[in-house]
């Protein structure tokens, strides 16, 4: 097996370690949505969980909500609104920002999602991290190596909308 050299370099490439992590933690969720059936990618369930959690919200707020680019999140908020799970209106004072709001349908899957599969999400990460302690570098590589044991949608089990 070749070595690892992102791991091995320690914290000089940490950042591309979570990056690579988070990838795996995202790809690992979509495939417990792919097995649903669900309509979107799991990268776009914050949008539909932010506006739930905190309401209607301007494409900028939304972005700070999410914790992504504004011009990201105006991409991300034009697909949800193609899919019908979010709607986009001009705001009230100012044509040029638009205020975004779940749709019925995408109020119906946020009510599913909290339901069944986000608990199932967060019990298999809550799986994947429960016994980590010590330092961080060791953290990493035991999520790592829990990962490359055990793939979130195989500690998740079945799950349906």
């Amino acid at each position: 097996m070749v070595e690892d050299v992102v791991r091995s370099f320690g914290f000089l490439t940490l950042g591309t370690r979570i990056k690579r992590l988070g990838e795996r933690l995202q790809a690992d969720t979509q495939r417990i949505m792919d097995e649903l059936g669900a309509p979107l990618q799991a990268s776009q369930y914050p949008f539909l969980a932010a506006v739930d959690r905190l309401g209607p919200l301007t494409v900028g707020e939304l972005a700070e909500a999410v914790g992504i680019t504004q011009p990201g999140a105006t991409r991300t908020v034009a697909q949800l609104v193609e899919l019908g799970m979010l709607e986009a209106k001009a705001a009230p004072d100012d044509q040029r920002r638009r205020i975004v709001s779940l749709s019925r349908e995408g109020k119906r899957l946020v009510a599913a999602a909290k339901s069944d599969v986000w608990p199932r999400i967060r019990s298999a990460v809550a799986d994947l991290c429960g016994n980590l302690d010590g330092p961080l570098l060791d953290q990493l590589a035991a999520i790592e190596d829990g990962l490359a044991a055990a793939p979130l949608d195989r500690r998740a089990g079945k799950v349906t909308l």
